[in-house]
């Protein structure tokens, strides 16, 4: 759901998944892209590409932590050479 949030409104997905600074730059990524997407059109998919990509990193990010923890708190899985 937040990948259909961040493509259609880039600026308040990637607030709403925890990134304001991403959500600003994103934010003035928007107002360029419509000035110049007037002449060059590929350039009105540029925020909600980088919005995509951002909430992708961040949830990959979330989830490699959430295994380095799991390790950090169990040990290494069985037969893992050490």
């Amino acid at each position: 759901m937040i990948y259909i949030l961040a493509a259609l409104l880039p600026p308040i997905g990637l607030l709403l998944n925890g990134q304001p600074f991403s959500a600003i730059f994103n934010l003035v990524l928007c107002v360029v892209c419509v000035i110049f997407g007037l002449f060059f059109h590929i350039l009105l998919l540029v925020p909600s590409a980088h919005a995509i990509i951002a909430v992708h990193m961040k949830r990959e990010d979330r989830r490699h932590r959430e295994v380095v923890d799991a390790i950090r708190q169990h040990g290494p899985p069985r037969g893992y050479p050490r």
